[in-house]
């Protein structure tokens, strides 16, 4: 196993076993591709050391569908059925607002359903229902102001247990920066449809 050695070791009375199992908000953000697949690679590792894993994504549309989706509900039927691995579910919540924002006549209703999502992710989480979230594309209604970013750092810092929390998406505020444990800003260097390239299958679904 890989034996990273910290900078600094806080004098904090905490034993090395104690600062390692802390649980770890994480946050990926920038406009670089690969926030959410990065994410999602996390959410396998989790599943494979036995963690109770949810993803819920505030999507692009509702009819989206990525590959990780498919393969890491089919590892939750592979536990279901052997045992190996951890649960798993998939949510998606709310509408499926874009976060183009092609069509703001629906900001409200697209807000109210970003808020419902908000709200069940803190139950859970209040509840200790999962070991590993994703809470995908997150920050776009955390930046429009939809949900109220103090309450959800809040929330965050305050969960229970041992529970995992993983947030993708552009702009991520700076208080949820400042809260997280682990932060990582993707930077574009060069894509695809700088070339007038498209999306394409098995790259970014």
């Amino acid at each position: 196993m890989p034996q990273g050695v910290p900078d600094t070791i806080p004098d904090d009375g905490l034993t090395t076993r104690q600062r390692r199992n802390q649980p770890v908000l994480a946050v990926h953000t920038g406009d670089g591709k690969g926030k959410s697949t990065a994410a999602f690679g996390m959410a396998m590792r989790a599943w494979n050391a036995g963690m109770r894993v949810a993803v819920f994504q505030f999507v692009k549309s509702a009819k989206w569908r990525v590959g990780e989706e498919t393969a890491l509900t089919t590892l939750g039927t592979v536990h279901e059925q052997t045992g190996q691995g951890g649960p798993v579910e998939w949510h998606k919540m709310g509408q499926g607002w874009s976060w183009l924002r092609a069509n703001e006549d629906h900001d409200a209703d697209h807000a109210e359903a970003a808020r419902a999502g908000w709200a069940e992710i803190a139950r859970r989480l209040a509840a200790e229902q999962h070991d590993f979230y994703v809470l995908d594309e997150f920050t776009y209604p955390l930046d429009w102001g939809w949900v109220d970013t103090d309450e959800v750092v809040s929330a965050l810092g305050g969960r229970p247990g041992r529970q995992h929390v993983v947030i993708t998406g552009r702009r991520a505020p700076s208080a949820l920066v400042d809260a997280a444990d682990l932060v990582t800003e993707m930077r574009k260097v060069a894509h695809p449809m700088d070339a007038g390239r498209k999306g394409q299958k098995g790259i970014e679904w």
